[in-house]
């Protein structure tokens, strides 16, 4: 998206780029190993949540470090009604949308008083106290155990078949998230993101807009914790810690913020050369450290926002050496 407004990109490289992210993950099964269906996976369900924290962030201009508290929720969601045989998958995994749409209602009112870094902290806060009720209450949630062996129904045991599945449900979710920020609703939320005083002046019920955008970002995190507790078969109290928030947030900035599949991008680097480097060294998090050093100075815009930046001043020069050229 030119000019780092999300919705601003121009209708053919929008095309291009969901053309080339929707074959790229269709081809991933092709590659003959378990191991990068695995990772396909990771990279759709942590894509799915930058994404809907980008909403949030990138589209509100609302940075909060308490997202991990609705991931974990979607997927305590899932591992809850399964285990104890209160619903099928059909039912959890939408369930977790309307539990993570709850918290972000409960949550929400209070954060959204508070501004700028008292607003992220505050969003820290609430999150820490979910995850300490997730990690001491051992006779519903588990405790520090989680829970293991999630049931799963027949059609989704083989881990191919819920590849496609989550393939299915994150692209859809990123359309819904597309056509929300095309919307009327998303250019207001854009408008509160570069000057909330002034689309308060202009008779823009701020903290309204806020606490909606809140509530979106919190539906998708929360579907894709349900839909890793549906791959994994496990989850544990980790996935509401702040370092997943953190992590969701590094993902979102390397990609890039002001793109729309920049967070997706970001997801995708991080999970890869975490799997990858990990795999061969047991200095992985030097290697990593580097790497994202390493983008940070050469991508400063985030990994598509830079690269956006190139082509359209690639683009230009085209344009002025064509206008040169003729007589």
């Amino acid at each position: 998206m030119s000019g780092g407004k999300p919705g601003a990109k121009s209708g053919r490289d929008e095309w291009a780029q969901w053309g080339i992210a929707l074959v790229l993950f269709a081809v991933v099964p092709l590659l003959g190993k378990k191991y990068f269906v695995s990772m396909g996976n990771e990279i759709l369900v942590m894509g799915l949540f930058a994404m809907g924290f980008n909403l949030l962030y990138g589209v509100t201009g609302m940075l909060s470090f308490g997202q991990a508290a609705y991931y974990g929720v979607g997927a305590y969601t899932v591992g809850l009604l399964l285990s104890k045989g209160v619903a099928p998958f059909w039912v959890a995994l939408p369930a977790t949308m309307a539990v993570g749409a709850a918290l972000a209602l409960v949550l929400g009112p209070l954060c959204i008083r508070l501004t700028g870094v008292y607003f992220t902290m505050l969003t820290l806060a609430f999150a820490e106290m979910v995850w300490g009720i997730v990690f001491k209450w051992y006779d519903f949630t588990g405790g520090d155990n989680g829970i293991q062996g999630i049931p799963m129904p027949e059609a989704l045991h083989d881990p191919l078949r819920y590849y496609y599945f989550t393939l299915a449900v994150v692209f859809v979710s990123f359309w819904l998230i597309r056509r929300i920020v095309d919307s009327p609703f998303g250019a207001v939320l854009q408008s509160i993101r570069e000057n909330p005083e002034r689309a308060g002046f202009i008779g823009v019920k701020v903290r309204r807009y806020q606490l909606a955008a809140m509530v979106l970002s919190g539906v998708f995190a929360a579907l894709a914790g349900g839909l890793f507790a549906g791959y994994q078969h496990s989850i544990h109290p980790d996935m509401l810690h702040w370092t997943k928030s953190g992590e969701v947030i590094l993902m979102s900035i390397l990609g890039g913020v002001s793109s729309f599949f920049g967070p997706l991008m970001g997801a995708a680097v991080i999970v890869f050369i975490e799997d990858m480097i990990g795999k061969y060294t047991e200095f992985w998090e030097i290697w990593i450290g580097g790497i994202m050093l390493a983008i940070v100075i050469f991508f400063p815009r985030g990994v598509i926002g830079t690269s956006d930046t190139w082509i359209t001043r690639w683009r230009n020069h085209g344009k002025r050496a064509d206008t040169a050229a003729r007589p």
